[in-house]
């Protein structure tokens, strides 16, 4: 049955989905009521190809402004020969004012902003050199690349040269929904048949008694429609919300002469922006300066080879990413006048990736649309036939009234509302609001999803590898010891006290050299003057002590940098080259304990002298290495060397000149976090560059190491041959001194070899690769970059490992409650199909009428949906394995659940339908009025109490947590609530007439014999397979057992 309900048509990959794929599961969707409405969120494989297009186009223009920018180097001053570079710049600066706006004039602005846009946009080098480079652009754009923009000129500056934001898909109003809920085909026919139904009645019934039938549709769609459109509505609201999240993108830029974070979309014409590793670029600009940056146009272009840029290609295009280096750039062009933005205009149309939950619902809901439009259809014929043969019989086969004519009508409108029952529009829907449900949860509880499949894939994890640092850790870094001079101190409470004891001057002279000149954080100055340390918690815990023991500004006088080699997690290490004062090139070199070690064949001794390092020495140095960290301290090395008149960084021959330990305490919280997981299948494994020791510290305090699991370092992982890794990998629980290639290895290994559903942690640039391949990457929102976060499926806001946990239970809640409301479904599907074709079989008439079966639809679809795919975690989906990846969606024990309430309700149903009137005592010419409004109201009431058996489908107290669901509570309520109002006062549109109380009593009480027939179904034993780890051992037992 399973398989008939999940083809492989229907088959998605969680992630990066094929075009073909796609293609082919759309083509056999082939039955839908609603297309504008069952495809609202889904990929548009159209607009998708007209961005691969433009980025086409874009790679072609690039490639020839390269080429035009190549050529204009070698004949920059051809034209000009003879010529002062006075006559030159303003000869250009007039034609670069032509159409300049008055208010532009005005501001004192002198560059034209479409002129300005084509100067980058087309790599038009012999005008920037014509203009006077950098700081001749800067002067026409009144602005200085010390001070910045003036915060005062932002808002003119944007009336200008305009705003950094992009042109998107306006919103749609609540209306629109409405409209869109109006294009249900079934709703449309409907339409049709109450207004024939109201015509028709009219002329043979005549006003007002003639409306009823028609009007009680019409109002039963207007209800139908106005809830969906609601419920859509808010779906839509939940989904800006989260739009407006993943937008909240900052920028380091220079305004009013000082450093400040603004949000990427507040950036203008003119700003100084100061760009690192792993930032997106967010305008076209200009270099100003900087060191190795290299840029990554893939996005843009599609060239995945980087772009390195200095004075001589100072280009920077809007949507490129820093792979590399650092620098400032002056911003020339904003928003729609850049490629990025054309780009992003059409790749905001081409929609998200549907997940494989919706894929497959749709799946389900196609096959059972076609059984169900096979049974409409059968019904509609049966009741035609007995129709007329009952006139054949009658011999009145040749006498037609209007009344038939209605009654015709009312079978067709029948059988058109069998169909709006059994085609479960609602389920790939439901995904959509158990998704988004979770997602707004999520946010709250600081986790931005970003891509809705990953909300759900995430409830399948079966590993998570995650970074030890801001991850497991605090992420608050300090310099908690210091080894110098030989000697081994702590530094108390960030005091310096202690660690400047019997230095000499000289060694704390190198010392400090060590710290101010080879740093990426920067002391900057705020508006009001006061000073700050700003950069990365390692870069700023040294930059922070090396003040408490002198001036950076004393120290970094009369001093040039020269070279820059930044941090990366490749190197493991950064240097710089600095011309001293005394006209000295001095290289220092700060990073990885034992690589900088490596790289040192001098330290300074206890005289504070400069020594050469013998073997033992070596091997002390290593011992203090490995004693900090043991400690749980996170171990670097400083050291420098004498280059003379070279401008290259050496690889060797650098001077020790200390060893420092950062402390990084372990998170509040995380023991329990990864003690959680464990407890639901789930391996954590601690993938980290720190040093061996460290990272084992700090892995036994988290619970992530135990006795029998293995520590290895990232090169002798590199190293082993697939057989080895395939015996290694299921016992690894700590990998340090790792490199973003160990990373990938592992990931797609664990993916690959053992078929294990994989979350990745990463904050660098290098980390995107193993984001990519994981099945679900998780970006740190603080420490991570704008390159890994763009990369990654979720972003953990505050950098916890708890964040990441709870997003595991809420992707098994997400799973679970689709479960739910599918099982719900499909019993509300098999009793209202099979209950009016029996009855239409068997006595020529439908128990239900089609007002009737739009309220249970109703409640089955988007009410069903509210109720049951909204309800929050609990702890118990943590005490259960994770679901496998080929695991069928709709299992055995649903199955189970399925049959037997499907199998109690009809039993009783058609007893009351075929002998309800000896059973009741019903008599009088109302007592099939009675009776079937008695069968309406109990076939209601079998829902209801089924929806509250659908809350659990395997343990037996299906309350606990109830009140903590005040969506299902309100659900609930409001049924019965509307269900008393139908039956009691609007039974002229729906054909119903007021109950008895003994009546009422009884329908209840019918519906509550549910909750009994639950337990015993759940009492039935259903054959599982046990899933096996891929050590061989089986996993944790879920079930009814689960507390």
């Amino acid at each position: 049955m399973a398989n008939i309900l999940e083809p492989e048509e229907f088959d998605l990959p969680g992630k990066n989905p094929s075009v073909e794929a796609q293609r082919r599961w759309r083509d056999a969707v082939s039955f839908v009521r609603n297309r504008r409405r069952r495809f609202r969120y889904g990929s548009n494989l159209e607009k998708r190809k007209e961005a691969k297009e433009l980025m086409e186009k874009t790679r072609e223009k690039i490639r020839v402004g390269f080429m035009a920018y190549m050529a204009a180097l070698k004949f920059i001053d051809a034209g000009d020969h003879g010529r002062s570079s006075d006559q030159v710049s303003n000869d250009i600066g007039a034609e670069l004012a032509k159409d300049l706006p008055e208010e532009a004039r005005e501001a004192g602005f002198g560059i034209n902003p479409d002129k300005l846009a084509s100067i980058v946009g087309s790599y038009d080098i012999k005008t920037l050199k014509k203009l006077g480079g950098v700081e001749g652009l800067a002067g026409k754009l009144r602005v200085s690349s010390n001070e910045g923009v003036k915060s005062s000129d932002v808002s003119v500056r944007q009336n200008i040269y305009g705003s950094n934001k992009f042109t998107e898909k306006p919103f749609k109003s609540f209306w629109t929904f409405v409209w869109e809920a109006l294009h249900d085909l079934t709703l449309i026919i409907l339409i049709v048949c109450a207004v024939v139904s109201i015509g028709v009645g009219l002329a043979t019934e005549g006003w007002p008694k003639g409306t009823y039938d028609g009007l009680g549709i019409l109002l039963s769609i207007v209800l139908v429609v106005m809830v969906t459109a609601i419920s859509d509505y808010r779906q839509s609201l939940q989904f800006r919300d989260l739009d407006k999240e993943k937008k909240k993108i900052s920028i380091q830029v220079t305004r009013d002469g000082s450093r400040q974070k603004v949000s990427i979309y507040d950036l203008v014409v003119g700003d100084v922006v100061h760009l690192s590793i792993g930032d997106l670029v967010p305008a076209d600009g200009i270099f100003i300066s900087g060191y190795s940056l290299l840029i990554d146009q893939s996005s843009l272009s599609g060239e995945s080879v980087p772009v390195s840029i200095s004075e001589k290609r100072p280009f920077l295009l809007s949507g490129t990413k820093v792979q590399d280096g650092s620098a400032k750039m002056l911003v020339t062009t904003v928003g729609m006048r850049t490629e990025w933005g054309k780009l992003m205009e059409t790749l905001s149309e081409g929609g998200e990736d549907e997940t494989p939950l919706q894929v497959k619902l749709n799946g389900v809901a196609t096959i059972i649309g076609k059984i169900g439009l096979g049974f409409a259809v059968v019904t509609f014929l049966v009741l035609i036939v007995r129709f007329l043969v009952n006139k054949a019989t009658h011999h009145e086969i040749t006498q037609w009234s209007s009344s038939d004519a209605l009654t015709l009508l009312n079978y067709f409108a029948t059988a058109v509302t069998i169909i709006v029952v059994a085609v479960p529009e609602g389920l790939p829907l439901a995904v959509t609001l158990s998704l988004a449900f979770a997602m707004k949860k999520l946010m709250d509880n600081k986790a931005l999803v970003r891509h809705l499949s990953a909300c759900e894939t995430m409830g399948s994890a079966t590993c998570i590898c995650t970074d030890k640092t801001g991850t497991l850790t605090t992420n608050h870094m300090v310099v908690d010891k210091i080894w110098i001079c030989e000697k081994a101190k702590r530094v108390e409470n960030g005091g310096s006290a202690d660690a400047i004891t019997d230095l000499s001057e000289s060694a704390q002279d190198l010392l400090l050299q060590a710290i101010f000149h080879n740093t990426a954080a920067e002391v900057v100055k705020d508006k009001y003057g006061k000073k700050s340390v700003l950069g990365s918690p390692t870069e700023s815990a040294i930059l922070d002590y090396g003040l408490l023991l002198g001036d950076i500004d004393d120290k970094k006088k009369d001093c040039k940098l020269l070279k820059v080699e930044p941090f990366n997690s490749a190197k493991k290490r950064m240097s710089v080259l600095v011309s001293l004062p005394d006209s000295n090139t001095r290289a220092f070199c700060k990073g990885a304990s034992e690589i900088v070690l490596k790289m040192c064949d001098r330290f300074i001794d206890c005289n504070g002298e400069i020594a050469d390092m013998s073997e033992e020495q070596a091997t002390n140095i290593t011992n203090v290495i490995n004693e900090f960290a043991s400690e749980a301290l996170r171990t670097l090395c400083l050291a420098f060397k004498d280059v003379g008149d070279g401008y290259n960084i050496p690889d060797s021959g650098y001077t020790l000149v200390a060893v420092v330990g950062i402390k990084d305490p372990v998170r509040p919280g995380v023991k329990e976090a990864v003690k959680s997981c464990l407890a639901a299948g789930i391996t954590v494994r601690m993938v980290t560059g720190d040093n061996i020791h460290t990272a084992k510290a700090i892995a036994k305090e988290c619970g992530i190491l135990t006795d029998d699991g293995l520590a290895i370092e990232g090169p002798e992982f590199r190293n082993k041959s697939p057989d080895e890794m395939r015996q290694i990998i299921p016992r690894i629980q700590v990998m340090a001194r790792s490199s973003p290639t160990d990373k990938h290895v592992l990931v797609k290994n664990l993916r690959g070899m053992f078929k294990e559903v994989v979350a990745v942690t990463g904050d660098g640039t290098n980390d995107a690769p193993a984001l990519h391949e994981s099945d679900i990457g998780l970006a740190m929102g603080i420490a991570g970059t704008e390159v890994a976060k763009e990369s990654a499926d979720i972003v953990v806001l505050d950098d916890n490992f708890s964040t990441i946990v709870n997003v595991a239970k809420w992707g098994r809640s997400v799973y679970i409650n689709i479960q739910k409301f599918v099982q719900f479904q499909l019993t509300v599907n098999v009793v209202a199909l099979m209950i009016n074709f029996i009855s239409a079989c068997a006595s020529g008439s439908a128990p239900l009428t089609a007002v009737q079966l739009l309220w249970v639809n109703l409640i089955m679809d988007t009410l069903g949906a509210l109720a049951l795919a909204t309800e929050p975690p609990h702890d118990g989906l943590m005490s259960r394995p994770p679901i496998g990846r080929d695991v069928s969606f709709i299992t055995k024990t649903m199955w189970r659940n399925i049959f037997g309430h499907s199998i109690y309700q009809l039993a009783v149903l058609l007893a009351f339908n075929f002998a309800g009137k000896q059973i009741l005592g019903l008599e009088g010419s109302d007592s099939t009025m009675v009776l079937n409004t008695f069968i309406f109201n109990t076939f209601v009431f079998c829902q209801v109490f089924n929806e509250i058996n659908s809350r659990d489908m395997e343990k037996i107290n299906i309350f606990r947590g109830i009140f903590g669901s005040w969506i299902f509570i309100g659900v609930m309520v409001a049924t019965v609530v509307f269900q008393v109002i139908i039956v009691e006062f609007l039974g002229t549109f729906a054909s119903t007439t007021p109950l008895s109380w003994q009546l009422w009593l009884l329908s209840v009480s019918i519906g509550a014999v549910s909750l009994i027939v639950a337990v015993i179904l759940k009492l039935i034993p259903v054959e599982k397979e046990t899933p096996k780890h891929h050590d061989g051992y089986d996993l944790l037992p879920g079930g009814p057992e689960l507390a």
